[in-house]
């Protein structure tokens, strides 16, 4: 047996059990919610109908449509001031600056249970802030709970930190020395933003994105406590048609559905990394 071979052979040797590890735990459930998604309840013959029930039953359509909403706001909104507190961290040199450096991603060390509860307490029709409107004689109701606004308040909470943490990330890399030698051949902040600091940092931007936009497909927790009956984001709509309906067939159709939805995301975060000379080149 030549040196090589035995080589290959130990090689792959290590690398076997993670490979299966992988292939047990992530492609065979896959494989199999994706061939349960075509057979029918009943007969077990192969069917299409799991999937257009999702695309043709009013209620369902309108959960669809409905996540859909809330995701992509959420995306917009947290990216933006994720970017705007990124800038500010990594520009400004001040104590305040500091402070809000250190402290910016403790909302990520919070449970998702016990962050989603504290911001009921807060936002609800009789929470505190209802509370200390009373104190000066203003009933104020914010109307959050049960509605998409609400939704998407609690997602900027877990998902803007995350996100301006990759993007500081990408900020923190590109040297001040660029910057310096912009500014003295008379290029102004705007013109130094959207020339070097905007093209450089744009694929953090993409990545950031990309890890909202699927955190959020799937959100189970805050849509359970602070969503309304109907419409019902995917997650909820999927919990309903597998411990509910009990109707399996119809739940792996629309783990499949989501499973698409954040393909496209998985894709642009493929891309970007493939592209990743092309981004710097610009």
């Amino acid at each position: 047996m030549s040196k090589s071979l035995k080589q290959n052979i130990v090689a792959y040797g290590m690398v076997m059990p993670a490979f299966l590890v992988v292939m047990l735990t992530v492609a065979y459930p896959i494989v199999s919610a994706v061939i349960q998604s075509f057979q029918d309840e009943e007969t077990g013959e192969f069917t299409v109908a799991n999937y257009t029930y999702f695309f043709t039953e009013p209620a369902q359509l309108k959960n669809l449509l409905y996540t859909l909403f809330v995701v992509f706001v959420t995306v917009i909104v947290a990216i933006v001031m994720a970017y705007l507190l990124a800038l500010y961290l990594r520009f400004v040199k001040s104590k305040i600056a500091k402070t809000i450096g250190t402290l910016y991603l403790l909302p990520r060390f919070v449970p998702a249970m016990c962050a989603v509860y504290a911001m009921i307490t807060i936002i609800r029709d009789s929470g505190l802030i209802n509370r200390i409107g009373l104190l000066f004689g203003a009933d104020i109701k914010l109307g959050l709970m049960y509605h998409a606004s609400g939704i998407i308040l609690m997602n900027l909470w877990f998902n803007i930190p995350f996100a301006a943490m990759m993007i500081a990330a990408g900020l923190g890399a590109i040297p001040d020395s660029i910057i310096e030698g912009a500014r003295d051949v008379g290029a102004g902040k705007f013109k130094v933003f959207t020339s070097m600091i905007l093209p450089l940092s744009m694929k953090d931007v993409v990545v950031a994105s990309t890890f909202v936009f699927m955190t959020n497909v799937g959100s189970f927790t805050t849509p359970y406590l602070m969503g309304g009956n109907s419409p019902k984001m995917l997650g909820i709509a999927l919990f309903d048609q597998f411990n509910k309906y009990l109707a399996y067939n119809r739940s792996a159709a629309l783990s499949v559905i989501m499973f698409l939805i954040c393909s496209v995301s998985a894709g642009v975060y493929i891309y970007t990394n493939l592209k990743e000379q092309d981004w710097e080149k610009q």
